[in-house]
C-alpha cells in the first residue's frame, strides 16, 4: 500500500471512529434526558424498554426509520430532502478539529499520526464557525419549503435567533483567542496546561468568566434548546420548522440538535475549561510510573468537562420557562452583546500590558 493510501485508511479509520462515538452519544443522551428530566420531576422517566429502561434509545432509532417517510404535497421537494442533510452534515463536521485527548503522535507501519485529533489546522475555531452556520441554512429551508404557515414561522424565527446568538458566540471566543495567539483549538488546549488556574475562565491577567456565560448561555440560543426554543416552541408552532418532517427525515433534524449540543460542549471545554489537561499539574497516572497511560487521563479528563455541559443542558431545561420572543431579541442584542464586547476590550488592554 503506498503512504498515501495509508494516510487515507488511517483518516477514515480516525473519521468513523469520532462518529461512531458521536452517534452513541447521542444514544445516550436521548435516555439520559428523559432520566435526568425524570428525576428532576419526581418521576421514572422511560422504564418499558429493557432493564430500567436503557434499550428506549434503540426502540426510537427502530421506530423513527421504519415510519413512514411524508412529503406534503405542496412542499418544494427537493429543498425539503436538502434541508435536514444540510442541518446535520455541518454539526458532524466540526469535530474534525476537536482535540479529544493529548497530542501526542503514535507511529503506525512508518506512518505517524494524532490518534486524538482528526486534523490539527491553524483556523480550527473559524472553520468551526463557517461550517456551523451554515447548519441554520437547512431549518430556514426546512421551516419554508414545507409549505406550512407553522414551519415558516419557526425557520423565521431560527434565522432571526441564529445571527443574534451566532455573533455573540464569535465574540466571547475572541478574548481567549487574544490570549492565547492562536485560532488552533489543539493549541489554546495546550497554553492551559499546568493547573486549572491557568485555564482561561480563571487565568491571569483577566479571567475569561464573562466571556465564559455569555458562550454558555449563547450556545444554549445557538442549538435551539429550552429556555431558547422559541422556532420549534410547541405550545405556539406545533414543532415548528420540522411540523411536517417524519421518519428519518425527522431522526436527521433530532441528531442534528444533539450533535450539535456535542459539539458546542467540546468547544466550550477546550477554550475556557483545559480540554484535556486535569486541574492540577500533570497526571497522576504519570505518579504511578504508568507514563505510556497519560493519555486515558486526559481523555477521561475531557469526557468529563464535556458531559458537564450536556448536563446543564438538561439542568436548564428542567428549570428554566421558555422566554417570549421579544425578550429574546433583547436579551441577545441589549445584554448580551455589550458584555461580550466590554470583554474583548478589558481583554486587549489586559493582554498589552501583562502579555503572557
Amino acid at each position: 500500500m503506498t503512504e498515501v493510501g495509508i494516510k487515507l485508511a488511517f483518516s477514515l479509520a480516525q473519521i468513523a471512529v469520532v462518529m461512531g462515538i458521536v452517534l452513541l452519544t447521542v444514544m445516550i443522551l436521548t435516555l439520559a434526558e428523559r432520566k435526568v428530566l425524570g428525576w428532576m420531576q419526581d418521576r421514572m422517566g422511560p422504564m418499558e424498554v429493557g432493564p430500567y429502561g436503557i434499550l428506549q434509545p434503540i426502540a426510537d432509532g427502530l421506530k423513527l426509520f421504519f415510519k413512514e417517510d411524508i412529503v406534503p404535497a405542496g412542499a418544494s421537494k427537493f429543498l425539503f430532502s436538502l434541508a435536514p442533510i444540510l442541518a446535520l452534515v455541518p454539526a458532524l463536521i466540526g469535530f474534525a478539529v476537536i482535540p479529544f485527548g493529548p497530542n501526542k503522535t503514535i507511529e503506525l507501519f512508518g506512518y505517524q499520526f494524532q490518534p486524538f485529533v482528526i486534523s490539527d489546522i491553524n483556523i480550527g475555531i473559524l472553520y468551526i464557525l463557517a461550517f456551523t452556520s451554515i447548519g441554520a441554512y437547512g431549518i430556514i429551508l426546512g421551516g419554508w419549503s414545507s409549505n406550512n404557515k407553522y414551519s415558516l414561522l419557526g425557520g423565521l424565527r431560527a434565522a432571526a435567533q441564529v445571527i443574534s446568538y451566532e455573533l455573540n458566540v464569535g465574540l466571547a471566543i475572541v478574548g481567549v483567542l487574544l490570549l492565547a495567539g492562536s485560532l488552533s483549538l489543539v493549541k489554546i488546549t495546550e497554553a492551559q496546561s499546568g493547573g486549572f488556574w491557568h485555564w482561561y475562565v480563571f487565568a491571569f491577567p483577566f479571567p475569561q468568566i464573562f466571556a465564559f456565560v455569555v458562550y454558555v448561555i449563547s450556545s444554549v440560543a445557538e442549538t435551539n434548546r429550552l429556555p431558547f426554543d422559541l422556532p420549534e416552541a410547541e405550545s405556539e408552532l406545533v414543532a415548528g420548522f420540522f411540523t411536517e418532517y417524519s421518519g428519518m427525515r425527522f431522526a436527521f433534524f433530532f441528531l442534528a440538535e444533539y450533535a450539535n449540543m456535542i459539539l458546542v460542549s467540546c468547544i466550550a471545554a477546550a477554550l475556557f475549561l483545559g480540554g484535556w489537561n486535569a486541574p492540577y499539574p500533570g497526571t497522576l497516572v504519570e505518579r504511578l510510573g504508568l507514563e505510556g497511560l497519560a493519555w486515558v487521563e486526559g481523555v477521561v479528563w475531557f469526557a468529563a468537562k464535556v458531559y458537564f455541559f450536556l448536563f446543564l443542558f438538561f439542568w436548564l431545561r428542567a428549570t428554566l420557562p421558555r422566554l417570549r420572543y421579544d425578550q429574546l431579541m433583547r436579551f441577545g442584542w441589549k445584554v448580551m452583546l455589550p458584555i461580550a464586547l466590554g470583554n474583548i476590550l478589558v481583554t486587549a488592554i489586559a493582554a498589552y500590558l501583562f502579555p503572557r
